[in-house]
């Protein structure tokens, strides 16, 4: 198979694999996956805390983050704080009442992790933590210059 091939499919199948992971916590909080990913992007994200922060980091669509944002506000999982500089912006928070989700979330991404570095050494974990991070800057570059 070609390499781009093989390259896209690894990334389609983690992706896959991730989302099965979450799958359970999805069923047992009535949340779509949207609405995990969002919960899962401020709790990993803190200082990101924006739906435009979510969908341009998440390359989710705008219209989908909203409709989960204000889906995860009537849940009681999150509220949002207007900008005290600059009412454009309104910050969005977690509340105490996603806490035991997001301990599920914890034990799903373990659970994923484990999974995909099954038989790896320690440091074969650490060496692929830094081939993928130089990739990631590749991939960054790659955009911004393809976006001029």
């Amino acid at each position: 198979m070609n390499q781009n091939t093989e390259i896209l499919l690894s990334v389609r199948r983690m992706i896959k694999l991730y989302e099965l992971c979450l799958k359970n916590v999805c069923e047992a909080y009535h949340l779509t996956q949207i609405e995990v990913n969002i919960i899962s992007f401020l709790h990993n994200n803190p200082e990101k805390d924006t739906a435009g922060d979510i969908s341009e980091i998440r390359m989710l669509p705008k219209g989908n983050v909203s409709q989960g944002v204000e889906a995860l506000i009537q849940k009681s999982l999150l509220y949002r704080t207007p900008d005290k500089r600059d009412r454009r912006y309104i910050h969005l928070s977690l509340t105490s009442e996603a806490l035991p989700l997001i301990m599920e979330l914890e034990k799903a991404r373990k659970q994923f992790l484990e999974q995909i570095f099954d038989g790896f050494s320690p440091e074969e974990c650490r060496q692929y933590m830094t081939l993928n991070e130089r990739i990631i800057n590749n991939t960054i570059i790659g955009l911004e210059r393809k976006q001029q």
